[in-house]
């Protein structure tokens, strides 16, 4: 019995360290402008109601914490400004926001910018915009790599990241402040330490 658990103790041990050696950190949000400081009420430029944008954000920190992934679903904003006739909803930047002050209630400055102004994906541009064929909005993936940052850098930032103080934000020509926005939080279940293979 013992020589047993001996050889599968071994393979098992052998498979949580490899795992832990290539180990990325996973992080998520949901946005919408309920989270927003103060919360947002879309309205069309006429002034009657428009669909209220919402979303989800995945990332993944490679295991060797020098860059960031990002996949972001967005609805009822205008990606491209001709999704609708109504220029309320057309996104005009989108940034990640982080510090040692942030919370859901806190602001924080712009850390990364990766649509409109400011422009922080340059090294290299990888930022592609997917709006959809039928309907308003679209995806948005991209990376934060190392050398990029608003006057900082992912290593400078990735504490506040893990800490849950930064937050995803999407501002729009009627909220210039931010529409929709979504507190980054370590995904549930697939943390730091990668799930196994």
């Amino acid at each position: 019995m013992h020589g047993l658990r001996g050889r599968l103790f071994l393979p098992l041990a052998m498979l949580v360290a490899g795992a832990t050696a290539s180990a990325q950190t996973y992080l998520s949000a949901t946005i919408s402008g309920n989270q927003e400081n103060p919360p947002t009420n879309p309205t069309l430029s006429s002034g009657g109601a428009r669909p209220a944008a919402f979303g989800t954000v995945s990332f993944v920190v490679d295991s060797t914490n020098t860059s960031m992934t990002m996949s972001v679903t967005v609805f009822n904003l205008d990606l491209t400004g001709s999704q609708t006739a109504d220029p309320n909803d057309d996104l005009t930047a989108a940034h990640i926001h982080a510090g040692a002050a942030v919370s859901p209630a806190t602001n924080g400055g712009v850390v990364w910018g990766f649509f409109g102004a400011p422009q922080n994906d340059n090294n290299p541009r990888d930022v592609v915009v997917t709006p959809f064929a039928n309907g308003v909005g679209g995806t948005i993936t991209g990376k934060w790599d190392a050398p990029e940052g608003n006057n900082t850098t992912l290593a400078a930032q990735l504490p506040n990241l893990l800490a849950g103080r930064a937050y995803i934000n999407f501002h729009t020509r009627q909220f210039g402040g931010g529409e929709i926005r979504g507190n980054l939080t370590l995904a549930p279940g697939i943390s730091t330490g990668a799930t196994l293979p």
